[in-house]
């Protein structure tokens, strides 16, 4: 198996990764944190996919896909962190001015999991943010130790696997998700 990852610029092929089955379906498309709470409140059915299309027309486009044969395995949500709601976030703190990126969503298809994937969309996310001039590249990953972790709530990632990608954690948070604490964790890039 030889994993590709490229910017998520096909929509078809995020809709494959974040779409619900149902077009009306009010699912999250990885728009909760990449969009103030309002927009994301009004933003309901079919238009929540028509605004993820829109970005994904966009520069830079909103992540990064991992790719199995041609076939759309992951998704990675990545930007800059100014744009999304970690800018303002009151759990997990702003640690100094740097214009960082933010890594903080993992999402492998099911019958796709376990072969590496996830580190294969943290490698695609670092490398998208370097190309596109971030000095450091941030995620917000569960502290779960060996705990097993649900996996609709794994999409934060697991700080073992950004540690193996070379992150490190630069502090604690007061972010709680499944149970689970969460760790800001940073790689510079320069």
């Amino acid at each position: 198996m030889t994993i590709e990852v490229r910017p998520a610029s096909e929509f078809g092929d995020v809709r494959t990764l974040l779409g619900p089955k149902s077009p009306a379906a009010n699912v999250c498309w990885c728009l909760s944190y990449r969009i103030p709470s309002k927009l994301n409140s009004a933003l309901r059915g079919q238009a929540r996919g028509e605004y993820v299309a829109e970005l994904c027309r966009s520069q830079p486009p909103p992540g990064v896909l991992a790719y199995d044969g041609g076939e759309p395995v992951g998704w990675a949500a990545v930007a800059p962190r100014s744009d999304t709601s970690f800018a303002r976030s009151r759990t997990i703190p702003h640690i100094d001015d740097l214009p960082v990126w933010s890594l903080w969503c993992i999402r492998v298809r099911p019958g796709h999991r376990k072969q590496g994937i996830s580190h294969a969309l943290i490698a695609g996310a670092v490398g998208f943010a370097r190309a596109h001039g971030a000095p450091a590249i941030e995620a917000y990953p569960l502290d779960s130790g060996d705990a097993k972790v649900d996996m609709t709530m794994a999409y934060a990632g697991i700080r073992k696997n950004f540690e193996r990608a070379g992150f490190t954690v630069a502090a604690g948070t007061t972010s709680v998700l499944a149970g689970h604490p969460r760790v800001l964790m940073r790689l510079a890039l320069r």
